[in-house]
């Protein structure tokens, strides 16, 4: 058990530099301090991309740009919605030839902006015209593998360079694609006319076009969720193998399901259809991408064959779904940026992802994809990470993680407990559970943050083009709203910028964390293939080869001087298995005797001994007698 400082020395300190309740400060300025017009551009962009070479992987691309003569300036993306970083891959464009009126022209990358390139536009010259390839990886070293014998993922925003000193929304793009051969394609975007095995989209504005990427492949299938009559939604599933295609009737029911209590709980929607691209894959890197009408998603091969109606399905979903309304339409105002070469700002993060963490979950559960105990048994796990797993809670806010995506840029930490990572998301789940916890006590059960839900994100029904920005303010001032108290700022404040836990809403819900020593039927679906989880005993967890991906700082395992990255060999003098392990840490606890490990640690081998006794734990939760259950009606269908 940790012991949490005291969070009111933490917050002054934010009052007094005026971070606390302070309005977020846009840029509408890039890199240079141009100021960013959003006047329309002149003209049309045409976006020609080739995406046939499967077999090397490489996107050939040819852009065609109205100009006027002088020095012109053209970004490549680099602040990508969704990854709230500049993780633009900048690095895969290459071979980069421009020309005007058939003349090779100069350009001349920005040493202080690398996305930046300058041309000089000679007089007479109303046209540019741009060649160059993206060279998507080859290997996973290189980065997410976005294109495979039988399926890739086209997302625009690696394919481009646009104008710079423009907002997103007032450029003009005509895009075309061209597919392999019999391929079927799917995105949000209008088709305008196909062409044998191009495909020519209708013109849209950067913004749409950058939030509309492309799945394409050899096996596809496509499952229609919404009911006749209503806004489409559509299921696009590509796969690996066409038998990978075959789903049961009551699981396709259940997506079906999530579309209906989506629309129930906030009540209106904010697309004319919606995609999602969902590929069921060994191959193609895994992705889970929000977009305003479609999402990009990817599972196992095994995502419909080996579905099990008593585990369920993950969540991943009805995440990406959800923020179609929390964090596309509803978009934190310093997330807003005019185009994708200004920096973005994640103050908000704990609502835009946090509270989509929390609705995914629910919206999973509501609509039976994920049963009411697994979806209990998934809300242990967080509320165990929160409890017993995040040390890093003594000397890191909540808040301050909002900073993680471009501080770490989502690489791999070896002390993740400790150092923290991104935990504006499951961090930010228990937030709002507490938050909803709160609302139903002091409403008498006659509100919940369903009804925040349906307050701020569903307001303007159909409407999508352009974000509706909030600040800390609006969402406190909503709270208020649904109920009274006066104090949500202070409420949000210490859970967010304090360094405190945040396990409360767990006990407030009527349930307790509890451990025992056999995991829930979920925890095993859930660790299938990834090795052996000893977090909550031992302090550890290991892959299959017995390689240490995670040690808990300050548990047995920790002090014993085991660290990430070593390889165990032997345990107790017996070579290395989950089930020798978990035999070993069963046997100190019968007769108490350290755990011996023979690690090791790059050439050099030596023996660790774990003084534990406490058995196998693996979390679950468990009623807490004489309280009111409000967790079961959170996680249960609306009629």
């Amino acid at each position: 058990m940790h012991v949490f400082r005291p969070a009111a020395l933490g917050l002054a300190l934010m009052a007094a530099i005026g971070l606390a309740n302070a309005a977020p400060d846009v840029p509408d300025t890039d890199a240079r301090g141009v100021r960013i017009s959003e006047a329309a551009y002149p003209g049309t962009i045409v976006l020609d991309v080739d995406a046939t070479d499967l077999g090397q992987r490489v996107f050939k691309v040819k852009q065609t740009m109205p100009v006027q003569a002088g020095l012109q300036r053209f970004h490549y993306p680099a602040w990508l919605p969704g990854n709230h970083s500049p993780t633009g891959q900048i690095e895969k464009l290459a071979g980069l030839v421009i020309t005007g009126n058939g003349q090779r022209l100069d350009w001349v990358r920005d040493p202080l902006d690398v996305y930046t390139f300058n041309v000089q536009v000679p007089e007479g010259v109303g046209e540019l015209r741009m060649e160059y390839q993206f060279l998507s990886p080859t290997d996973s070293a290189q980065g997410r593998t976005v294109m495979t014998p039988n399926m890739l993922n086209l997302q625009w925003n690696a394919m481009l360079l646009y104008p710079a000193g423009h907002a997103a929304h007032a450029i003009t793009y005509q895009a075309n694609a061209r597919y392999p051969q019999g391929w079927e394609a799917a995105s949000a975007l209008t088709v305008a006319r196909r062409d044998g095995d191009t495909v020519h989209y209708a013109p849209t504005n950067l913004e749409i076009l950058v939030d509309s990427p492309v799945f394409a492949g050899r096996y596809h299938r496509r499952f229609d969720l919404a009911p006749a009559g209503t806004r489409p939604v559509r299921l696009n599933v590509f796969a690996d193998r066409a038998k990978d295609l075959e789903a049961k009737p009551e699981h396709i029911e259940q997506h079906r399901a999530l579309v209906t209590q989506a629309r129930k709980l906030f009540g209106a929607e904010h697309y004319d259809h919606y995609d999602f691209l969902f590929a069921v894959t060994s191959q193609l890197g895994g992705i889970g991408l929000e977009h305003q009408r479609s999402s990009e998603n990817s599972e196992d091969r095994d995502y419909f064959s080996g579905w099990d109606a008593k585990v369920g399905s993950s969540d991943l979903l009805g995440h990406e779904y959800t923020h179609s309304w929390d964090g596309k339409y509803r978009r934190p105002a310093d997330l807003t940026t005019l185009n994708y070469n200004v920096p973005m700002q994640g103050s908000l993060l704990w609502v835009y992802e946090g509270q989509t963490q929390y609705w995914g979950n629910v919206l999973t559960a509501r609509a039976g994809i994920r049963p009411l105990e697994a979806s209990r048994d998934a809300l242990a796990l967080v509320a165990a990470t929160y409890a017993d797993n995040r040390p890093g809670l003594e000397w890191r806010s909540l808040g301050d993680t909002t900073n993680d995506p471009v501080i770490a840029r989502r690489k791999p930490k070896p002390y993740r407990g400790y150092q923290m990572s991104e935990d504006y998301y499951q961090g930010g789940q228990m937030l709002w559970l507490e938050t909803d916890v709160r609302i139903r006590r002091l409403s008498g059960g006659k509100r919940s943050l369903d009804d925040f839900a349906k307050a701020f994100f569903g307001q303007n029904d159909g409407q999508w083009e352009r974000p509706d920005t909030y600040t800390f303010e609006d969402v406190a001032a909503t709270l208020e709203q649904v109920q009274p108290t006066g104090d949500w700022t202070q409420f949000l404040r210490e859970r967010v910028d304090g360094r405190r836990g945040l396990t409360d809403g767990i006990a407030a819900a009527g349930w307790k964390l509890v451990y025992q020593d056999k995991p829930s039927a979920y925890y095993k679906a859930m660790m299938k293939g990834r090795g052996a989880n000893f977090i909550y005993s031992l302090g550890m967890s290991l892959d299959s080869a017995g390689r240490v991906g995670e040690v808990r700082w300050d548990s047995p395992a920790f002090n014993a001087g085991l660290g990430t990255g070593m390889q165990v060999l032997a345990v107790n003098d017996l070579q290395y298995s989950a089930d020798e392990l978990e035999e070993a840490v069963r046997a100190a606890k019968a007769h108490p005797q350290p755990v011996r490990l023979l690690v090791k640690e790059m050439d050099v081998y030596r023996t660790l001994s774990i003084d534990y006794q406490g058995g196998l734990r693996y979390p679950v939760l468990e009623r807490i007698e004489g309280s009111t259950d409000y967790l079961t009606p959170i996680l249960s269908a609306r009629k």
